[in-house]
């Protein structure tokens, strides 16, 4: 049953945040909707202890996932990369080739783990800085909404 204060989220935003406490539970820090490079968007993305960096899709329906034509393009700005989808989804379309979340808005559980593909470093670096620059962004302005008003 979803709390009162989760009927606000979209089911997308849902599974990405059981999908963000699962990240945490392996060591990972996660932000939400990034944009690694223009035109691409994703749900999550995850910095992981060791820098390893994973990003995950959330489909939240048959439909979600067949008007997504652009999930192929993250492949190169992650060392993993996952769906994350719930446990009435059709998993058949998934590819097999990528790794496979299933979750909710409490939780959620590796399935199926993603090929690692290892980022190189240069590209690692700007990733890094971006997730950590975003990140901090984001909490600055959650204590400071005025804040954006004041930026030149």
């Amino acid at each position: 049953m979803v709390h009162d204060d989760l009927k606000i989220f979209q089911p997308g935003q849902l599974l990405a945040r059981g999908t963000a406490r699962l990240l945490s539970s392996y060591g990972f820090v996660s932000v939400e909707e990034l944009v690694p490079a223009r035109g691409l968007r994703v749900d999550v993305i995850g910095l992981g202890p060791s820098g390893e960096i994973w990003i995950v899709e959330c489909k939240s329906s048959r439909a979600d996932f067949c008007s997504d034509r652009k999930w192929s393009g993250y492949l190169e700005w992650c060392d993993r990369f996952f769906w994350a989808v719930d446990e009435n989804f059709p998993t058949d379309l998934l590819p097999e080739e990528t790794g496979l979340i299933i979750g909710d808005a409490y939780g959620a559980e590796v399935i199926r783990m993603g090929p690692e593909t290892r980022l190189k470093a240069p590209r690692r670096k700007v990733l890094t800085h971006k997730i950590a620059t975003t990140a901090a962004r984001r909490l600055h302005a959650l204590r400071d909404p005025d804040m954006e008003s004041q930026r030149g």
